[in-house]
């Protein structure tokens, strides 16, 4: 590319930034790096009282987004997370601790990220940038029009991400995109758009701060409300740990325990019967049931553990 090209490319690129909600100037910071530790913390913390008035503003559109989730897990599809960077990042995070807490496959719950597993911990250059990288991802992941694909890009304009999402429509998929800039491409491309504005950073541009807190806040609700309407949970205890370590164990302990009242004998004598499995030896506490004839109720119930100890 010539100079004259690359000057070019770089004055749009510069022009398409100065749109960008999250790449402003921050007038409340201006003086940041005149302040104490402690007047430091302040403005920070100042500017992150805004994110969670943010998200709530769009949860309508979480709504549907998780309405669209529970749909696909009942069709046997899966949630797919793609981004770049600290948005790929925490589309990882939230995918990677769903099979531990709820008992879901690795491929139920899936993060994809630009540049690879790599890119987890170091940056890729010129992965973010790449329109096919994104398909390839998609791809490589075998996407079938069952899946649901949530594009997370805070400035909205990533290519990986919108090649990503424009694939995954075009598969039938439903598609689904988080940012925060609500005038960009991963608001205007899929079904459903997700854009929490929680204005400019404490640091100009920094966007895995105010932006990425609630990316994660949005994550959070995304999955944790789907696998709360998918029978995941039981008044508000995750009845479908997977008991996979000590520390584990132990909560599973309690959960039984506290959701029974019932002793720590008792609820270790449950969960041998129960083969480990929380939601089944609360069953089997609750209605003094022996283990097969539990299973059944709780399959009856379609693994909704407060309609099988109603019936």
């Amino acid at each position: 590319m010539s100079p004259e090209h690359v000057f070019k490319h770089q004055s749009e690129l510069l022009e398409e930034l100065n749109g960008i909600v999250s790449e402003r100037q921050n007038p409340d910071t201006l003086d940041i790096d005149l302040l104490s530790t402690t007047e430091i913390l302040t403005k920070i913390n100042n500017e992150d009282h805004k994110v969670a008035a943010a998200v709530k503003l769009v949860i309508p559109q979480i709504s549907l987004a998780v309405d669209h989730i529970v749909e696909a897990f009942q069709q046997g599809g899966r949630l797919i997370y793609i981004g770049a960077g600290t948005s790929g990042r925490l589309g990882i995070l939230d995918a990677v601790e769903c099979a531990p807490t709820y008992s879901v496959s690795e491929q139920q719950v899936l993060g994809i990220i630009a540049g690879g597993d790599t890119a987890f911990k170091k940056a890729v250059e010129g992965a973010e940038d790449s329109t096919t990288l994104g398909v390839e991802d998609l791809k490589n992941a075998n996407l079938t029009g069952k899946d649901i694909v949530v594009g997370i890009a805070a400035s909205g304009r990533t290519p990986y991400v919108c090649a990503a999402i424009e694939y995954a429509k075009s598969l039938g998929c439903v598609t689904v995109g988080i940012t925060c800039n609500p005038d960009s491409a991963v608001m205007r491309l899929p079904q459903i758009g997700i854009c929490p504005v929680v204005g400019a950073e404490a640091v100009t541009g920094s966007t895995r701060m105010k932006s990425g807190t609630a990316q994660k806040l949005v994550l959070n609700m995304l999955s944790t409300a789907s696998m709360i309407r998918t029978g995941k949970v039981y008044k508000n205890l995750m009845v479908d740990v997977n008991a996979s370590n000590e520390k584990l164990h132990a909560r599973a302990i309690r959960i039984v325990m506290q959701a029974t009242s019932c002793s720590q004998q008792q609820a270790v004598d449950a969960l041998k019967q129960a083969e480990q499995s929380a939601k089944l030896a609360i069953l089997i506490v609750l209605t003094g049931k022996p283990a097969d004839e539990a299973k059944q109720l709780l399959c009856q119930a379609n693994g909704f553990l407060r309609k099988a100890v109603e019936e």
